[in-house]
């Protein structure tokens, strides 16, 4: 890649989105194509065909997408499975009709299963049952890895997957309702700090594990894969199982989660966990010895994270 290559960033405000571009200025590239959804709608096939047409990007990074918790993905099923197939769909066929040179995919690691060996390997891909809360979302990011795989297999495309842990840091959704565990907590531990609550609940025991990666490192990570020279990338991936783990492979409770988050906002209340809520899965922790292999490990660690993230929260209140 060089500084002057033209990269198309789809979802440029999103939490991945809006890092990577930080990470692209910093490192001197100048030719940075960006949208918003009120000038490029990615649900539109017409127009994505015709902003391909017209921009001619020679990367693209894929980073567009429907996301949300539990209760959004409950509550919006269909926009979630809708919406996530057709701009996977739209963007990375315009990207095989107007030869761009590399793709970068973003998913999740909920594309695996629920019942599924920890640590999660990519191998365990479509091997069971997926999670019901958010089986759309994860349908979708499946068809988005199948839909790079099939155009590399067909027309010799080099689309590449990375499935990112579970993200939060700069940017991230502090929706009330909409938002995911980290944004979702931190903005309840500020809130009872201001308004010194007695004490901060938490859903569930607390006992659920879970892995979190800072989204700068998602950035550099992102960036190391679609940089990755073709000979190095595919020895270490296959044709139907590229896609790439990338996280920390670290987890910790939900309990000590918060209890970090506790002492980073400075909120000296009690704590106390909401039994009656479910946990979700007992242990979400992903194999990143694929990524590891290829030469790329995390930087931030949890504690870090946080403290840059509530830094960047209170900045913006």
């Amino acid at each position: 890649m060089d500084l002057a290559d033209k990269i198309y960033i789809a979802g440029h405000r999103g939490l991945v989105g809006s890092a990577i571009v930080r990470q692209l200025e910093s490192r001197g590239f100048t030719n940075l194509l960006t949208r918003t959804h009120k000038e490029l709608d990615l649900t539109n096939q017409a127009q994505v065909q015709y902003f391909f047409k017209q921009e001619k990007p020679d990367y693209v990074i894929l980073a567009a997408a429907k996301v949300g918790g539990i209760h959004a993905n409950n509550t919006y099923p269909a926009d979630f499975i809708y919406q996530n197939i057709m701009i996977e769909a739209n963007i990375i066929n315009s990207a095989y009709e107007n030869k761009v040179k590399r793709l970068l995919f973003l998913g999740s690691t909920c594309i695996y299963p629920k019942a599924v060996e920890q640590p999660m390997r990519e191998e365990a891909i479509l091997t069971d049952v997926l999670e019901s809360t958010n089986e759309p979302y994860a349908l979708a990011k499946i068809a988005g890895i199948k839909l790079c795989e099939s155009y590399n297999r067909q027309y010799g495309t080099d689309f590449r997957s990375v499935m990112p842990t579970n993200l939060y840091g700069i940017n991230d959704n502090f929706h009330p309702e909409n938002s995911h565990v980290i944004p979702a907590l931190m903005q309840r531990f500020h809130q009872a700090k201001v308004d010194n609550d007695a004490e901060v609940v938490v859903w569930g025991t607390g006992n659920a594990m879970r892995e979190f990666l800072y989204v700068d490192d998602m950035a550099v990570a992102s960036l190391f894969v679609l940089k990755l020279n073709e000979k190095t990338y595919k020895a270490n991936t296959k044709p139907m199982l590229s896609h790439i783990n990338v996280g920390t492979g670290k987890d910790v409770t939900i309990r000590k989660m918060a209890e970090i988050m506790k002492q980073v906002v400075g909120y000296e209340g009690n704590l106390t966990f909401d039994t009656t809520k479910s946990d979700g899965s007992p242990r979400k922790l992903i194999d990143v010895s694929r990524l590891s292999n290829m030469g790329w490990k995390y930087n931030v660690d949890l504690e870090d994270g946080l403290e840059k993230t509530y830094k960047w929260y209170l900045n913006t209140k």
